[in-house]
């Protein structure tokens, strides 16, 4: 059975899915990525030595206004109430595991705004130590979890 495509009227143009009708509900989603970066990267994270300052603090904080931004930057995605966003960040011996935790109280799920926190804190962690090392990689965004929806929950199995 084919499903029609939720993002094209009849005529195959793309179109933003009307979600008037639908009632505000409680939703999460969490996604997570991983910075790659060499030892010396790493060194200076933990020594706080980066040149430009405090890198995770810089990169938290990205990721918190990215998620608030989402529907800017995506042009399909709804325009939503961040109720919630947390951007979490872990040195590592190979690198830096961002997770982000994106709530709302609205109508459509948060999965985009938790990609794109972990998306735009990555960018910037590397924006701050690109100086350091020109082979930083950003590698294995993905979600991990969401809740609420018509859809229910959902946990990713490894």
């Amino acid at each position: 059975m084919n499903q029609p495509f939720t993002h094209l009227d009849s005529a195959g143009h793309a179109r933003m899915v009307d979600v008037t009708e639908k009632q505000p509900t409680v939703r999460s989603a969490t996604a997570s990525g991983f910075v790659r970066c060499s030892a010396r990267v790493i060194a200076a994270l933990r020594d706080g030595t980066t040149p430009k300052g405090d890198v995770l603090a810089v990169a938290r904080i990205a990721g918190i206004q990215a998620a608030k931004r989402t529907a800017e930057l995506l042009p399909l995605a709804h325009v939503i109430g961040v109720h919630g966003a947390q951007v979490d960040l872990e040195i590592v011996d190979d690198g830096v595991q961002i997770e982000a935790t994106v709530r709302t109280a609205d109508r459509t799920g948060v999965e985009m705004e938790a990609f794109t926190a972990v998306s735009v804190a990555a960018l910037a962690l590397v924006d701050m130590v690109k100086g350091l090392d020109k082979s930083i990689t950003i590698e294995n965004i993905a979600l991990l979890r969401k809740t609420g929806g018509k859809s229910g929950d959902w946990v990713r199995t490894p």
